[in-house]
């Protein structure tokens, strides 16, 4: 399939999301789009998808013109997306998953059963149709995700940040799958943070800039740096280890921490865990190995079966979470739709989430929204969060742009403790490296910090003290200055065991 967008056009109040945006893509080629937060790059996946239609400029399809009003149209005309979060559910199998919305194809009993083995050993999925969703792993859902558009006809496949869950070896079972497709005719719109992947990947890489196409360039000829410069103007920054300022006293203390869910299942056992003041824990594990109830058990979402957690000398074993943050707990959420941001507040109304006890946000008993205004002033100018105002509500922004607003708001409350699950997911290399600095100063300042992070390169260069998590138990304890991101990722997977 042949794809141009020739002169896209879109614009929302205060905000020219793309201004003339032109790209080609290929038959049967990995067309990668780069850009910082805020480039319209989602915008323009949008369009392409029939979520949003643009002001002006045209879309064509092997010479001819589309216009698309709904992704169902889309879909129509052989286009695909699979989303950074992905769309399943966990309580139906592959086979359920794949027809569930499209039972009009082949029915929903033996044509769809024959037709999504034939995808699956097609493209090289191996896929169980009966398996539950819910027994996967990341990297085989996101296969699910991929069988869907196929299944549906899909002919160019839109992949949002594909990468950004898996390890090392899941990423490069993903790249053989997608050079399958490409070898069989599909054609890939690749859409990455991770540019050592873009460059690994593709045959194309269009870079897009404050909501223009800046360059077309050739993996072949340009490096990660000539990227990253063209993309935010700035050479590429590394996570490099700063100088550890680890204390002796303890800030977070879990001891003998287990969690089980409503069926019995284990999902947390035996943790035993210690966080210094002035030190960079990370945890480092596949997602759906137990990372995030760690978090939401210490953030008192969840209620432990057992343990206890201790910060600084009191215990704050299940806890409500408003009083965890009130002792000095910052938490920057791995879902930030779900826990970190209300899409339709403002900015500054959400700088009051979570903060709403204490200054700047309360003045006395009562709010205080001249206090929250300059507090995301300040946010705003020092994450060069791109908005137009303290007033724009967050659905407006980037989803990186949140981010950034996010973790200026966490850290801006001064925590003893930092629970950092993903902090710069979705984040462009220019921001990445504005966080990392933020975090290093608080960490130089005493600040102690929980980092889980799928980024194993942001892992090892950010922690003193990496822990492995498997099955909801620490398998390994691994020193950052003496591993390779191929042997963390091993050690993830259960490779070492």
């Amino acid at each position: 399939m042949h794809v141009e967008l020739k002169g896209i056009t879109k614009r929302f109040p205060g905000v020219v999301a793309n201004s003339d945006v032109n790209i080609t893509i290929q038959s049967g080629a990995v067309h990668a789009l780069v850009g910082e937060n805020g480039a319209g790059k989602s915008t323009l996946m949008k369009i392409l998808y029939g979520v949003q239609q643009p002001d002006s400029g045209s879309i064509s399809i092997d010479g001819l013109g589309h216009q698309f009003n709904s992704p169902s149209e889309a879909i129509n005309a052989g286009i695909g997306m699979v989303f950074q979060h992905f769309m399943l559910a966990d309580n139906l199998t592959v086979l359920e998953n794949v027809v569930l919305g499209a039972e009009d194809l082949y029915g929903i009993n033996d044509r769809a059963r024959k037709r999504v083995l034939e995808i699956s050993s097609e493209y090289g999925f191996g896929l169980d149709p009966d398996a539950l969703v819910a027994d996967l792993g990341v990297a085989d859902r996101q296969r699910v995700e991929i069988l869907k558009v196929l299944y549906r006809g899909a002919r160019l496949i839109i992949l949002d940040e594909p990468t950004t869950v898996l390890v090392p070896q899941e990423v490069d079972l993903l790249f053989e799958n997608l050079r399958e497709l490409v070898a069989l005719g599909c054609s890939i719109l690749f859409v990455s943070h991770k540019l050592d992947e873009v460059l690994a990947i593709s045959d194309e890489i269009t870079i897009m800039r404050r909501g223009e196409t800046v360059a077309t360039a050739d993996p072949t000829e340009v490096t990660k740096s000539q990227l990253a410069e063209l993309m935010v103007g700035t050479e590429l920054p590394s996570p490099k280890p700063g100088e550890a300022a680890a204390a002796d006293s303890s800030v977070l203390t879990m001891k003998h921490v287990s969690l089980g869910d409503a069926t019995g299942r284990s999902i947390l056992e035996n943790v035993n865990l210690t966080v210094h003041k002035g030190e960079i824990v990370g945890i480092a594990g596949v997602e759906g190995n137990g990372q995030s109830e760690l978090v939401e058990v210490i953030m008192g979402m969840r209620t432990l079966t057992a343990g206890t957690i201790t910060l600084g000398e009191e215990e704050i074993t299940n806890l409500s979470t408003r009083k965890i943050r009130e002792r000095g707990v910052g938490f920057i959420p791995e879902d930030r739709h779900r826990h970190g941001v209300v899409l339709d507040f403002s900015l500054w109304e959400n700088r009051i989430l979570g903060h709403q006890t204490r200054p700047p946000a309360v003045k006395g008993p009562f709010l205080n929204p001249a206090g929250a205004r300059e507090a995301s002033e300040k946010i705003i100018k020092e994450y060069d969060v791109r908005t137009p105002s303290v007033r724009t509500a967050a659905r407006a922004l980037s989803g990186g742009n949140q981010q950034k607003f996010i973790v200026g708001r966490e850290m801006s409350g001064t925590p003893i403790l930092l629970l950092a699950s993903h902090p710069t997911r979705g984040v462009d290399v220019g921001a990445q490296a504005g966080i990392w600095e933020h975090i290093r100063k608080a960490r130089r300042e005493g600040l102690a910090v929980l980092l889980i992070s799928a980024d194993l390169d942001e892992l090892i260069g950010l922690s003193d003290r990496l822990e492995v998590f498997l099955r909801g138990r620490i398998t390994a304890q691994l020193d950052p200055r003496n591993v390779t991101a191929k042997a963390l990722g091993s050690a993830m997977t259960g490779g070492n065991e």
